[in-house]
């Protein structure tokens, strides 16, 4: 009896303090969700001026949070970007700056030989040692798992995610093997996870003689399980089978990068509303698609959908009021597989034409979507243009965590911003390089954009546009201001040091 009357006066003196007993006492540290889209377009989402793709749950995030309309990615391609993620260092200064297959291991690009040797899977790794978003949440106390994509690191090497900070990994280590929706196997940590699929290799097209019109000439490219699901529910259970310790979770979604493969009911979905339309044929590389636009269409949805399960999940668990998650995407959208950007405008007011999103530094390449959402700190609704990058998601994070900041990354941290507080730090400039289609440099100032390309072919003249006057990029104004010029040519020399991987080198610039 005694024991029942302290109890209950305990928890009289918290209700009359206005108290609430929830994980947040317990755990004041707020835990953490970073979302990254793969390929997904500005203008791929509702809030962002989508309109024929439904995306709900993550403009429910955004009504619930701030959206960003001034937010650039790492690269315009996958395992740069990320890198620059982990490491909150631009591609300047980045060890990784493009996509590296790591070729001289052998027939790098035949699924079946990786299926049977797995020393042939992954890219080039990221060194031992290297400090990361994960180990950093780890030395803040943080559980930290990370499903979806990896690419930076094969397996057998230091590069993998359990040796670069995370606990717990589900997910393709290889990006190559992203390239189905229904592979032969995910890893689980460093071991194999087989999904009972049958081998249908990346790229494989539509048997000869098959008829392009009939559904049923689509049914190889559709397996038994499909890779989103598997991680999503592995997602799920790390985040309900937590100790109490805050947690830190990147879900790296493959979602929508090609090959176009999606859940049939999604797929139904948007047949009746787009209506029919003509197949793709797998001549841009991927799979084919009997249904191309509605398939690309579902893909989107789908994520959408897993998103606001996780929202729901993070309620019924308790831990939503105390979670803060951010919403981006890797890189702009992609010009082969099928996709069809510009049908779906999904570079929204930028360019989405080969040569001018995914692969190049116009900003249809690197501006990309983000949206934050923590309730009871970042105001519903609200809305930002300041211009960040990747390179500051880390010592946002780290500020957010109470983790030390490394002296040598080049991002800002954004949470004043996020509170709405007036003292928001701001970068002179953004500096992005790209040793691929070419070699390219660019540089945002102000208002002020300046992009060198094709810099493998000795060229070093800058083009420079106004984004104040011309979002999209077609008015080149460098014989008008020799000055900006000059000034944005010295930054690039700066911000420039030369990659220690000799595939990432451009001689002109070196």
């Amino acid at each position: 009896m005694m024991h029942r009357i302290i109890i209950y006066y305990a928890l009289s003196l918290l209700f009359i303090s206005g108290c609430r007993i929830n994980r947040e006492q317990i755990n004041p540290k707020p835990n953490i969700i970073f979302i990254l889209a793969d390929d997904l377009g500005y203008g791929d989402l509702g809030c962002y001026g989508q309109e024929l793709i439904e995306t709900p749950n993550i403009d429910a995030l955004a009504s619930s949070g701030m959206k960003f309309s001034q937010h650039y990615s790492g690269s315009p391609v996958c395992a740069p970007s990320r890198c620059v993620l982990l490491t909150g260092k631009h591609s300047g200064h980045a060890y990784i700056r493009g996509n590296d297959e790591w070729g001289d291991r052998g027939e790098v690009w035949d699924y079946r030989a990786m299926i049977a040797d797995s020393t042939l899977e992954g890219q080039r790794p990221l060194k031992a040692g290297t400090v990361t978003l994960g180990t950093l949440m780890q030395s803040a106390g943080y559980r930290t798992g990370m499903t979806g994509k990896w690419g930076l690191g094969a397996p057998h090497t230091e590069g993998i995610p359990n040796s670069q900070g995370f606990d717990f990994f589900c997910g393709y280590n290889c990006q190559r093997q992203a390239h189905t929706y229904y592979p032969v196997h995910l890893y689980l940590n460093e071991n194999r996870l087989y999904l009972g699929n049958d081998t249908v290799p990346p790229h494989t097209k539509l048997a000869e003689g098959a008829d392009p019109y009939n559904p049923d000439s689509y049914k190889p490219y559709k397996l038994s399980t499909y890779a989103p699901d598997v991680m999503f529910s592995e997602m799920m259970q790390f985040i309900k089978e937590g100790d109490g310790d805050p947690f830190f979770f990147y879900w790296a979604s493959p979602i929508p990068h090609v090959a176009l493969q999606a859940p049939q009911r999604w797929v139904d979905y948007y047949v009746e509303k787009y209506g029919d339309e003509e197949p793709y044929t797998g001549d841009r590389g991927y799979f084919p698609s009997r249904y191309p636009h509605a398939t690309y269409a579902a893909m989107v949805s789908y994520l959408d959908e897993r998103v606001g399960e996780l929202v729901r999940t993070l309620k019924e668990q308790g831990l939503y009021e105390n979670t803060l998650i951010i919403f981006s995407s890797d890189n702009g959208p992609t010009f082969n597989g099928g996709t069809d950007s510009p049908w779906f405008d999904s570079g929204g007011p930028f360019k989405s034409e080969r040569g001018w999103a995914k692969a190049f530094l116009h900003e249809g390449g690197i501006r990309v979507p983000m949206i934050a959402s923590w309730p009871g700190k970042i105001a519903p609704g609200s809305e930002s243009d300041h211009i960040s990058a990747f390179w500051d998601l880390l010592p946002t994070l780290c500020e957010v965590a109470g983790a030390d900041l490394p002296e040598d990354v080049d991002g800002i941290s954004y949470l004043s911003e996020l509170m709405g507080e007036p003292d928001q730090e701001k970068h002179p400039n953004l500096y992005w390089e790209f040793p691929s289609s070419g070699g390219q440099q660019a540089v945002r100032m102000d208002q002020w954009k300046a992009i060198r390309k094709d810099i493998k072919n000795g060229n070093l003249e800058l083009e420079l546009y106004n984004l104040e006057e011309d979002l999209a990029e077609q008015n080149n104004v460098a014989a008008d201001h020799p000055d900006i010029i000059r000034n944005l040519e010295l930054i690039m020399e700066k911000a420039h040091t030369t990659a220690e991987l000799e595939r990432f080198r451009m001689e002109a610039i070196d």
